[in-house]
């Protein structure tokens, strides 16, 4: 088969309502088969892509934000943020994103993000004033963070494929998901200055003051903790998500004593939900991506790229331009298995930065969860504030205009990204 009617295939089954990681797996099963390749060669890549040791800590760190997503953290972490940023015009658009930065070292995630924040953001923020397509742009934009603030799901994927430390691409993401913040703070003030923004705060839960503080700090310590521990040698990044779960459980259970049975019975459910997936899409894809490297279908793209020898910074807009057009087909997670593959020999060769590359794939491809047909978060903050999906792309775009020139920052100077992990021996 040729490139083209490989993806002709898998956009083929997409569009008819297979799950992903059954259009990947099928896919390259066919691309296997009229490549004449022995079929056994399909159950032995899907299993052995599993069989790697930097995998293991997916499900942890996804429980672990289970746990404390579900026992009552959110609001605790919401009520915070609200309280730090009620003095300022658009207080509760500011909240928003500081939750979202908090929240991000508890999920890894942009779709528990979105779905956790914006029950309280999206249906709160109107009470106040605020445009329901604007309540739900900004908590759709800051959930971008999730992903990219360590601990993080999307990068355990990467660093199983490209072959580098785990701890190393958590300490990288610590600015860069800042920076999104940051970008997603001045579109907020510039709205502000425009058309003018209430004041106030978003109460999710009546704390005390003393007692939010308290918990809030416990809740800090999680990241804190895992990337302490692993810098200092203490246990391994796979290591450091199985003790994060102990300790989200005794803070949720025991401490806070937030977490009901049920509660925790519903996250161990969502949790092998959410694993079983993303294990099933990687088997698929690495089907998939297997076929095509050994079949040379994907020499076509890396001939392409040698005009970018001498220029290195433009190899990466290539990359960016690339994982932008192809978010509006594939989800990061499949971008990660099907096109790091391709471009990270490249990268390589070019002596780009690991790190640097990483982030700017990584956020690149990150940016497809708000941008349609495939918008995830999009679709969810949608169905929450019960939005037409042209109406929220539209009060969305300034936001991502912003995240884009985050990206093009990063781009342009790599010790945005580099500083941090250079530090790690």
């Amino acid at each position: 088969m040729s490139p083209s009617s490989v993806f002709a295939c898998f956009f083929f089954l997409v569009l008819v309502g297979a799950p992903i990681a059954i259009a990947l797996g099928l896919t390259g099963a066919a691309a296997a088969y009229f490549a004449g390749f022995p079929m056994v060669l399909i159950p032995t890549r899907f299993f052995s892509s599993l069989d790697n040791f930097s995998l293991l800590a997916a499900p942890f760190y996804i429980f672990a934000g289970e746990v404390m997503n579900r026992g009552g953290i959110t609001e605790t972490l919401i009520t915070f943020a609200a309280k730090v940023t009620r003095w300022v015009s658009g207080g509760a658009a500011y909240a928003n994103i500081l939750a979202s930065i908090f929240f991000a070292g508890i999920s890894g995630t942009a779709i528990a993000d979105t779905a956790a924040l914006g029950k309280i953001f999206i249906n709160g923020m109107p009470k106040q004033g605020y445009t329901r397509e604007f309540s739900a742009a900004v908590t759709v934009a800051s959930s971008m963070i999730g992903p990219i603030i360590p601990p993080s799901v999307i990068m355990i994927v990467y660093a199983s494929v490209a072959q580098v430390s785990i701890i190393k691409l958590f300490i990288a993401g610590i600015v860069p998901g800042l920076l999104l913040g940051f970008a997603c703070g001045v579109v907020v003030f510039i709205t502000a200055i425009r058309k003018g923004l209430p004041k106030g705060e978003i109460q999710a839960v009546e704390k005390s003051g003393g007692r939010l503080a308290f918990e809030s700090a416990l809740v800090f310590s999680i990241p804190l903790f895992i990337v302490v521990g692993t810098l200092s040698g203490a246990f391994t990044a796979t290591e450091a998500g199985g003790i994060a779960c102990v300790y989200a459980l005794l803070i949720a259970r025991f401490i806070l004593r937030t977490l009901s049975n049920g509660n925790l019975i519903g996250a161990l459910k969502a949790s092998i939900r959410t694993t079983s997936s993303l294990y099933l899409v990687i088997a698929g894809a690495s089907v998939l991506s297997y076929v095509l490297t050994v079949t040379g279908a994907v020499a076509g793209v890396r001939d392409l790229t040698a005009i970018f020898s001498d220029n290195p910074t433009t190899f990466l807009f290539f990359v960016f331009a690339v994982l932008m057009v192809a978010g509006f087909f594939l989800e990061p997670g499949v971008q990660v298995l099907l096109l790091a593959p391709i471009f990270l020999p490249i990268s390589r060769s070019l002596g780009i930065d690991e790190m640097q590359f990483a982030m700017v794939f990584l956020l690149s491809g990150t940016m497809s969860l708000m941008t349609p047909p495939v918008g995830i978060c999009l679709f969810v903050a949608a169905q929450i504030g019960q939005i037409p999906i042209g109406r929220m792309f539209v009060a969305i775009l300034p936001f991502l205009i912003a995240q884009l020139a985050a990206i093009a920052l990063l781009i342009l100077w790599p010790g945005l990204v580099t500083f941090l992990p250079n530090l790690v021996n």
